[in-house]
């Protein structure tokens, strides 16, 4: 999705960007941030930084946490909203892997300038089997 469809939808650049992130659409993820970007994230077995690009968190996304064997099958829920003058989304995906179902949960905060997203923090469940 570019910065124009962001504004025509009326949709926040979080929710954006978990659109994008469960699409898989790296063309998608750059358009959303900044260059460069702030980037934090804390997933249970590891703490992440980029501060170098979009290219270094999206390697970090696409390619680490969700990699091309990692099928995101479903956006479950989306939901924003704001601190003062930080935004907040929170996003669930279904995620197959290895023959299996999980579900993945992330909260972020973020700053924009105009529609691209400059400083991003992120925290992750990790992948969380469904019950067969």
């Amino acid at each position: 999705m570019n910065t124009k469809a962001v504004a025509a939808t009326g949709a926040t650049a979080g929710e954006c960007f978990a659109r994008a992130l469960a699409a898989k659409d790296p063309g998608a993820l750059r358009a959303l941030l900044a260059d460069p970007v702030n980037f934090g994230a804390l997933t249970p077995g590891r703490h992440w930084e980029a501060s170098t690009g979009r290219q270094a968190v999206e390697e970090i996304i696409l390619a680490r946490w969700f990699g091309a064997s990692d099928h995101i099958t479903e956006l479950c829920s989306v939901t924003s909203g704001r601190v003062l003058d930080r935004e907040h989304v929170a996003y669930r995906m279904r995620v197959r892997r290895s023959g299996r179902d999980y579900l993945v949960e992330q909260q972020a905060y973020y700053n924009t300038e105009g529609p691209r997203i400059t400083w991003m923090r992120v925290l992750c469940s990790g992948y969380q089997p469904v019950p067969e």
